[in-house]
């Protein structure tokens, strides 16, 4: 009998979140759970990126994968005249980084990392908190684009409620998303932070193009 395929097994909402390489590893995690959020994948890599993304953009399988084309019906409905943010995360966690860009022709405003023992969500966070920093200190009321639906939570509840670790590797890490939680508390803002819907849009002009 042939062996069969190895499946990764990606938990956004669960007992305890995260990927998981069999079943029954999985179905603890969600087994009974209220609301629980899963999908399996064929690969490590393709389930560390969706673990790094919302569960909002792998519903539909196969047909999340398809390139976005960008009509001009669709371009209409883009403000370009924004900033958009991405991250970029080997390994969950990894070698986190992330950077902001003008929307309209993906020219970097700026670029921070890589550091060690990040995760996709934790650099969106910071990466829009950032935005909102450098916009508030010119006066600017720009409004951001994140496809990271996790990350724009984060933001509004002032608090990255990440699962990361606290050790050594992580310290740097966790000394940034306290300083960027505190900005959150001390501050507030006019930019209108966006969903940039990537099943509609294809990937945000601040991808890393990694994927």
């Amino acid at each position: 009998m042939a062996k069969s395929k190895s499946k990764y097994y990606v938990v956004w909402q669960g007992v305890n979140p995260g990927i998981y390489d069999n079943w029954n590893e999985c179905n603890l995690q969600i087994k009974g759970y209220p609301g629980a959020k899963y999908k399996s994948f064929k690969s490590k890599e393709e389930a560390e990126q969706a673990f790094g993304s919302s569960f909002d953009d792998h519903i539909g399988g196969k047909e999340t994968k398809k390139k976005a084309v960008l009509t001009e019906d669709l371009r209409s409905e883009i403000n370009w005249k924004t900033i958009s943010v991405d991250a970029a995360c080997s390994g969950n966690p990894g070698k986190m980084e992330y950077r902001g860009v003008h929307t309209e022709d993906a020219a970097e405003i700026f670029r921070m990392g890589p550091f060690a023992g990040g995760t996709n969500n934790v650099g969106e966070f910071l990466a829009i908190v950032h935005a909102l920093a450098l916009l508030k200190k010119s006066g600017d009321k720009t409004s951001l684009y994140s496809d990271s639906r996790t990350a724009m939570k984060w933001v509004r509840d002032k608090r990255a409620n990440t699962k990361l670790k606290k050790d050594r590797t992580t310290r740097i890490i966790w000394e940034m998303i306290g300083r960027a939680e505190n900005w959150l508390k001390q501050n507030s803002y006019p930019n209108e932070i966006l969903k940039w819907e990537t099943k509609r849009w294809g990937e945000i002009p601040a991808d890393f193009g990694r994927k």
